[in-house]
């Protein structure tokens, strides 16, 4: 796909309403997206800055049969509480500080909230939980991965090429969803998509159209004015 491609193709929405629309979708339509829509999505994603450009990322697309196949493993073992499952990299912290453990908090609540699960209902949460490994039945799932031989640095590269992958999908009209939780199965996903043991799955994003009707997809996250995390010192 050349440049002429990618800038003649009208996108949906400008950078800063991509930016600004962007939010975790945690319930999607069945509606499907086409491959050629998603390369265009990873074509521009690419254009990620990463330090002396070594692009240190791979993506690995499901949609369809594949994608069943793969969640319906995941959601056995979650189901069934299947011991030997641990995350492949440490994602939060060992010990909690605030203002973060209460954002936290804040974001769990309301989630629950809008979904009538009460504070102690277990197996409601463990439900809503385990549908990460649905994709949010998106209709398209991705795993972002790293080579484990890259350093905090990639990581950084990582993130750019992430965040460009949630605003892309924007531009066409779709919404996203950056899922880490799949780390704690990543034997499963390794093994199913012979993804090299070099590769660390750092997430999944789930890919589609919305569902409106989904009380989860009113969630409105809230955000820190830029008072409270820049400081200027300006002439």
């Amino acid at each position: 796909m050349t440049h002429q491609d990618l800038t003649d193709t009208k996108a949906r929405c400008d950078v800063f309403e991509a930016m600004a629309s962007r939010r975790a979708v945690r319930a999607f339509l069945p509606d499907p997206v086409d491959r050629a829509t998603v390369e265009r999505i990873l074509a521009l994603a690419a254009r990620a800055p990463s330090g002396t450009n070594i692009q240190p990322w791979r993506v690995w697309v499901l949609s369809g049969a594949p994608l069943k196949r793969l969640t319906g493993k995941i959601m056995a073992a979650h189901d069934a509480d299947a011991p030997g499952y641990d995350e492949e990299y440490p994602y939060y912290p060992g010990e909690w500080v605030e203002p973060y453990i209460s954002r936290r908090r804040k974001l769990g609540r309301d989630l629950y909230a809008l979904l009538g699960i009460g504070k102690g209902d277990s197996e409601r949460m463990k439900h809503q939980f385990g549908r990460n490994y649905l994709f949010f039945d998106a209709p398209v799932g991705l795993f972002v991965t790293i080579d484990k031989a890259m350093n905090t640095g990639s990581w950084f590269d990582l993130g750019t090429f992430l965040q460009s992958i949630l605003l892309a999908a924007r531009g066409f009209g779709l919404h996203s969803c950056p899922q880490q939780a799949f780390s704690k199965y990543h034997r499963i996903i390794h093994e199913d998509l012979g993804i090299p043991d070099s590769q660390v799955i750092a997430c999944g994003v789930a890919l589609g159209y919305e569902d409106p009707d989904a009380p989860e997809n009113k969630l409105e996250t809230e955000r820190e004015p830029v008072s409270s995390f820049a400081t200027f010192d300006w002439e």
